[in-house]
């Protein structure tokens, strides 16, 4: 047994992390509540919905006299929702969206100061610009809004993430977790802030300080699929196999179609030598990524185990 570990393991050595898949093309929704602080409901609240994965993806919606507002047609993920209205001050939250779920949003707005409106306002713009020259892959140019953005109201947790993504297409990782820690010093609650620094951490070969970040997103949306490989590729590459394994088992339970979870999860039982498991992983993962980089090699280890 022991030739055929050996044998194994440098066949499987680089564990790989997510590139994120796409998802299912179901619509979700969401609707809005948003009230002053003694409850009273908001009139005609400028309401700006981003999406996460591409700035591109943006949506402008307004409230009604109940304060209420909602938005339809929305693509499963996470989406940074952003509200101004004159006379206060401006909020901006991230809500995850799901398939074929209407998400439900309750926000608080509390009287503002006439100048941090007109900086926020000042900066809103310069914000929308660096996502417009993001969608068009000009990071430098997006970059340099962004920062301009930072410079006239450095409170808004989105123009720090933002920054760091676009410093991250850049290829300049140091500089990008710089950004990114400062959005989550904004706030710690973001799923997909603690995500990317979790992500540029592990690039670096920084597992255990990557860990920390994983498992919060894990906590923060433990229904999340990708947040589960994700935190199962860490603890891999920690020597954590068992604890690793149950967390691609998780994430094949939440989608039953990702592919990379199975193919990990396979690694994983061969080293334990559970080889019907491995075989059925194996299996399931060539039949959903037949042109996988990784397929070959899966194939290979197909045959190898059969033989045995």
């Amino acid at each position: 047994m022991k030739r055929t570990t050996a044998f194994l393991a440098w066949m499987l050595a680089g564990v790989f992390l997510a590139i994120l898949p796409a998802r299912a093309d179901v619509q979700g929704k969401i609707e809005g509540l948003v009230h002053d602080s003694e409850g009273l409901p908001l009139d005609k609240v400028s309401v700006t919905i981003v999406s996460q994965r591409s700035s591109a993806v943006r949506f402008e919606v307004t409230t009604k006299a109940d304060g209420k507002f909602i938005q339809i047609g929305l693509q499963p993920g996470y989406y940074l929702v952003s509200l101004k209205k004159a006379g206060f001050t401006p909020v901006s939250t991230e809500v995850r969206v799901r398939i074929a779920e209407a998400t439900q949003l309750e926000i608080k707005m509390r009287t503002g100061s006439e100048v941090l409106e007109r900086a926020v306002s000042a900066s809103d713009g310069l914000f929308l610009k660096g996502n417009n020259l993001y969608a068009e892959k000009k990071y430098e140019e997006a970059a340099a809004a962004y920062r301009e953005a930072i410079a006239k109201t450095g409170l808004q947790w989105g123009y720090h993430f933002n920054l760091g993504l676009a410093l991250k297409k850049l290829g300049r990782p140091d500089e990008s977790k710089v950004a990114l820690l400062k959005a989550l010093e904004l706030n710690p609650e973001s799923y997909s802030v603690n995500r990317e620094v979790g992500e540029n951490l592990a690039k670096a070969g920084d597992f255990s300080a990557a860990r920390p970040y994983y498992q919060k997103a894990v906590d923060l949306s433990p229904d999340d699929p990708d947040a589960q490989y994700n935190l199962g590729v860490c603890l891999t590459n920690q020597g954590e196999s068992e604890a690793a394994l149950a967390s691609f088992q998780k994430a094949i339970q939440l989608k039953a179609d990702y592919a990379d979870a199975y193919y990990q999860a396979a690694t994983i039982q061969i080293g334990l030598n559970n080889k019907e498991e491995a075989i059925q992983n194996l299996e399931k993962f060539v039949s959903l990524a037949p042109d996988h980089p990784q397929a070959g090699l899966a194939r290979q280890l197909l045959d190898f185990l059969k033989k045995k």
